[in-house]
């Protein structure tokens, strides 16, 4: 503006104005001549190092990776040679120098930065090769104090910094999986790096460091016992979904957690965002079971609740009729079968969950069934081969990791609408058989087989939307209501899949005569549909034309009749019942047996409510919603 005094103008000039000239002059192609490396994790160093060799880059370094370039024979030149100060206080200053500094930062056709390099003997930096130290997993190791302390780089950081900064003319590499992309492109372009590769590199590099400085001040905070005042998350692409939960939710990806894996690999297929939750939190349940009760456990998932859990119990003849069950089944398909049979419609186009390794009898029985994909903690090459061609090859198959740890720790986060939720994840708050020890009901006959159908209704729901309860018997969820606000809705609608369930047993339906063109799913269906009864006049003629003989419709005295035969169920609930409405709606479900946290205003009520019923209540003491 006009009204600026010459000292102002000169002040309004930004470092960025005064520079435009220089920074117009970079070009797409930056020859790199001289490259400082000074890495902690020295992976592929000497591939680089030689490839940096042939490309006529002289090369600078110091302490640990000199040292190791020297012993390959690999010309390299001490930082402390060319800046004429050693590296002193324990290697705390190496590189904390103007002549390294100043030829990362010094940009190429600026007058004054030319005449500095000159005046001061500075040599240009065009590539700057650094990992940091180790300070995370130093922490992991459960290092003291002072060693975490001297784990934390100074000069690494400063340094990547800078290069970063002036990209237009240095290339920066901060990872190991970044070397052969820029090898490449040396050998490509007659040992030049592309503009649009610096600024990809420029970018990993400031991520790099954010996450590291994050990982020292979370580590800094919990020295003390605080909460960090700001917490940065950072993440790594791990790969591109197609979508969202909706098509129109785009882009959607999948992040690792900076620096760490995840917990599951991609073997076959291509996982969507739905798929990636229901993987998440049916692997969770197996796990779980499987560690509270030593069998082989199967979940079948759908919108991130399951349709049904199981464990591998042997199935009664009437069953296995029932459920079309092949003979022979393994223990894995044997849990899988079950699980899938608790609610077979809901369970069509699943998401499959293994808590032992897939064998082929298991993946046989998937390959009749339609589901989207399957997570366990490994196949058989026999299983493997089944699966990768089911759906034409697009059958997802993941390997879960059974020892994976999140290196963020205990702490869960969830971005939502411009918030930040926190809190403590409790997948390793086990349910186990001891917690359903006590028992507040005058009956107080609680058999093995009660106690782990206690265990596997609370892990089932644990993983399930809430407000939910769960049914089950003999090692099998019969019945889920998840995601009802009022508790007894969420007995009753869960009742009335444990109706459907055992109504699948009843002589009438097994006894139905299909045609033989009638698929699998749609005789599934039929049944279901038969059981239900609550057909239109056009849809009961389209039901009808699938069978032989056109069945007679259920009567009351049917479902009556066959109802008072189920017996010994048990029910869990995620959090308290706060009416003894949901006891008395359940005990018309064969219910015997009541498990639920406890807690509430109403427990001597809901309790009283038990005692009128003969059953026998356990509180187990760990509320479980999910959401």
């Amino acid at each position: 503006p006009a009204s600026l005094s010459d000292r102002e103008r000169t002040a309004f000039s930004s470092p960025s104005d005064r520079n435009t000239t220089a920074l117009k002059m970079a070009t797409d192609l930056v020859q790199v001549k001289r490259a400082l490396i000074s890495v902690s994790d020295k992976t592929n160093l000497l591939v680089l190092a030689e490839a940096l060799k042939n490309a006529n880059v002289q090369v600078l370094s110091t302490g640990g990776t000199a040292k190791a370039l020297k012993e390959a024979g690999l010309p390299v030149t001490d930082v402390s040679d060319y800046t004429g100060f050693p590296e002193m206080m324990d290697g705390r200053v190496k590189t904390l120098h103007p002549k390294v500094h100043g030829g990362l930062l010094a940009l190429r056709g600026n007058a004054d930065h030319e005449k500095a390099c000159t005046d001061h003997g500075i040599d240009k930096i065009d590539m700057l090769v650094v990992n940091l130290y180790p300070f995370q997993a130093t922490v992991a190791k459960g290092a003291d104090f002072d060693t975490c302390i001297e784990n934390i780089d100074i000069g690494g950081p400063a340094m990547i910094r800078g290069a970063a900064k002036n990209h237009p003319f240095v290339t920066v590499l901060t990872n190991v999986d970044q070397y052969a992309k820029v090898i490449e492109e040396l050998n490509t372009n007659k040992g030049s790096t592309t503009l649009k590769t610096r600024r990809t590199l420029a970018a990993a590099a400031y991520s790099h460091c954010a996450a590291y400085d994050s990982a020292v001040s979370t580590w800094f905070s919990a020295q003390n016992n605080e909460e960090p005042a700001v917490t940065t998350r950072a993440y790594e692409l791990a790969f591109p979904l197609k979508y969202g939960c909706n098509p129109h939710q785009l882009p959607a990806n999948i992040y690792s957690l900076h620096g760490a894996t995840l917990p599951f690999k991609v073997l076959n297929g291509k996982p969507g965002y739905i798929n990636l939750l229901d993987a998440l939190n049916s692997w969770a349940l197996v796990k779980e079971v499987r560690a509270a009760l030593g069998i082989a456990a199967a979940a079948s998932f759908k919108h991130v609740s399951p349709a049904g859990a199981a464990i591998a119990v042997p199935l009664t003849e009437v069953e296995k009729k029932a459920y079309e069950a092949p003979d022979n089944l393994s223990q894995s398909a044997l849990a899988y079968l079950r699980a899938r049979n608790a609610d077979p419609m809901c369970s069509f186009g699943d998401w499959a969950a293994l808590s032992d390794v897939v064998d082929e009898q298991t993946a046989m029985y998937l390959k009749t069934e339609v589901a989207d994909g399957i997570i366990a903690p490994g196949y058989t090459p026999e299983a493997m081969a089944i699966l990768a061609a089911k759906k034409s090859g697009n059958f997802i198959i993941l390997e879960a990791d059974p020892s994976y740890k999140s290196p963020a720790g205990e702490m869960d986060f969830r971005e939502i609408g411009g918030c930040v939720f926190a809190q403590r994840g409790h997948g390793d708050k086990l349910i186990t058989p001891e917690m359903m020890n006590n028992i507040t009901t005058k009956n107080k006959d609680l058999p093995e087989s009660a106690k782990r159908d206690q265990v596997l209704s609370s892990i089932a729901i644990k993983y399930t939307q809430s407000n939910s309860v769960g049914y089950a018997i003999n090692g099998m969820m019969i019945g889920v209501g998840a995601g009802q606000q009022s508790r007894v809705d969420c007995v009753k609608l869960a009742g009335r899949k444990v109706t459907t369930w055992w109504m699948r047993q009843h002589p009438k339906v097994l006894g139905l005569q299909f045609k033989s063109d009638v698929k699998r799913q749609a005789r599934v269906n039929a049944r279901v549909r038969y059981i239900e009864g609550d057909m239109t006049d056009i849809e009961r003629k389209t039901w009808a034309e699938q069978f032989e003989v056109v069945p007679e419709p259920l009567s009351p005295a049917d479902y009556e009749e066959h109802m008072k035969k189920l017996e010994g169920v048990t029910i869990s609930s995620d959090a308290f019942f706060p009416f003894r409405d949901s006891i008395d709606v359940c005990t018309k479900y064969g219910v015997k047996y009541v498990v639920q946290p406890g807690g509430s205003v109403q427990d001597g009520g809901v309790t009283d409510a038990c005692d009128e019923y003969n059953l026998v209540q356990s509180h187990h003491g760990m509320r479980l919603f999910h959401h």
